[in-house]
């Protein structure tokens, strides 16, 4: 099967069976949605949703974050993975936002990446999603399903993954594609035992055939 067909395929199905798929964090604000990926990395979405609601009443807006105290924020975000780390990079971030950009969350990888605590997979998804960009993040999910559906090949990481995945998918598909390989990541192709048989991509999928022989 030609890559573009796999590619074909892989959308379609997407796009019939999860449509309207979107990101699992909930936010009001490019602020909001900023600060809640910079604690999901290596936490889960249900748990930073747990923990955002009470610091965005403390800390509104990003000159309110900028004012806080290291130890008052980590104990509102102990529960996440690295909380001491993220409540540093957290009250950085806000203070570069007001000093830098007047509060304002910039819309460019390029701006976002210079950010403490944002990294390229940060900024895509800020991007993509806010501004619709056509940004891949790569998360583990991402990067998992994207070679077992021989999306990606060869890939060592997640730059690499990312290259590949925009090179093939259409511009306009992109930021909802990035959703689409996450959901099905988090829930159907799951890091240990996926759930093949309810599966409706596992006729082209290599990992299938390679785990179960046909």
């Amino acid at each position: 099967m030609k890559l573009s067909e796999r590619y074909t395929i892989t959308l379609n199905y997407f796009a019939t069976h999860i449509p309207d798929a979107e990101t699992e964090l909930i936010y009001d604000s490019p602020y909001q949605l900023l600060v809640a990926v910079i604690l999901s990395a290596q936490c889960t979405d249900k748990r930073v949703n747990q923990t955002t609601p009470a610091l965005f009443e403390r800390y509104p807006t990003p000159a309110a974050l900028a004012q806080a105290q290291v130890d008052e924020l980590f104990s509102l975000i102990r529960s996440v993975s690295y909380p001491n780390n993220k409540a540093r990079h957290l009250i950085g971030m806000a203070n570069m936002l007001v000093s830098e950009y007047n509060g304002q969350v910039p819309m460019t990888v390029e701006e976002l990446v210079k950010l403490p605590g944002v990294g390229r997979k940060t900024a895509n998804v800020v991007t993509s999603v806010i501004d619709r960009q056509p940004n891949m993040a790569v998360d583990t999910h991402v990067f998992r399903v994207s070679a077992r559906l021989g999306l990606t090949r060869g890939a060592k990481n997640p730059l690499q993954a990312e290259k590949q995945l925009i090179r093939h998918i259409p511009t306009h598909l992109v930021h909802k594609a990035h959703h689409w390989l996450i959901l099905h990541g988090r829930y159907t192709c799951t890091a240990r035992n996926p759930k093949c048989a309810a599966c409706g991509l596992k006729e082209i999928c290599g990992y299938y055939r390679k785990v179960h022989g046909s």
